[in-house]
């Protein structure tokens, strides 16, 4: 073999490798391709109405959804910050799509702040992006009240939309009970008999709001 071909083949295997690293190494902007932001009203301390921001985003990442490291929520005008790591934030799939966020964004007094927020997701490569949403909605109806005593249950809501969510006695949930009526016998539920406490969950769809209530047992 002559010097000249172990040039020419040097050259061919130096090119391949660095053409390797070059591809290996490439990096691409994570994308937001839909979120949400949906107030949730929560009964705090002392009974109080306590709000908290369910905010999910539905990513994409051309190395795949593990490259995905860090999301944040910003409200700019009033200079909050909220972080979300991989290891934190929920994960769930529905109609085949995988969104990640949390249901747990609080403000350590008053209220939440409304207008325009802004996200940002970064992938485990440093790459970012940002997509800006805009929350407005009001909590338009009085927190409602879930009683149960003697078999019968009765709900005091104005909002349009009331359901039960189930637990078992560990606190595990079971299933969700859409109310057509707002007083009526538990039996007539058809709850499973492994359904030990219930909690009312009231929604205003239009407004992207609901409100939840703590549990109360099934005698």
């Amino acid at each position: 073999m002559n010097n000249y071909f172990l040039k020419k083949l040097n050259i061919c295997i130096c090119a391949a490798v660095t053409a390797f690293f070059l591809f290996s190494c490439t990096t691409s902007e994570p994308e937001i391709t839909y979120g949400f932001i949906k107030l949730v009203v929560y009964q705090g301390e002392d009974k109080k109405p306590q709000e908290q921001f369910s905010f999910f985003i539905m990513p994409n990442d051309e190395d795949g959804f593990e490259n995905l490291g860090e999301l944040y929520l910003y409200h700019d005008k009033e200079q909050l910050r909220w972080q979300m790591k991989s290891d934190d934030w929920m994960r769930y799939t529905y109609d085949g799509k995988d969104w990640i966020g949390t249901r747990s964004i609080t403000v350590s007094e008053g209220s939440l702040p409304r207008g325009v927020f802004r996200a940002v997701l970064v992938n485990k490569g440093g790459e970012s992006t940002e997509r800006n949403f805009t929350y407005d909605g009001t909590v338009r109806y009085p927190f409602p009240e879930l009683s149960i005593s003697h078999d019968t249950y009765s709900v005091n809501s104005k909002w349009p939309l009331n359901r039960l969510v189930c637990y078992d006695a560990a606190g595990n949930y079971i299933s969700t009970v859409t109310l057509d009526s707002l007083s009526g016998g538990v039996s007539q539920l058809r709850l499973s008999s492994n359904v030990k406490t219930v909690a009312l969950w009231t929604e205003d769809e239009s407004n992207f709001c609901s409100a939840f209530t703590d549990v109360v047992p099934i005698n």
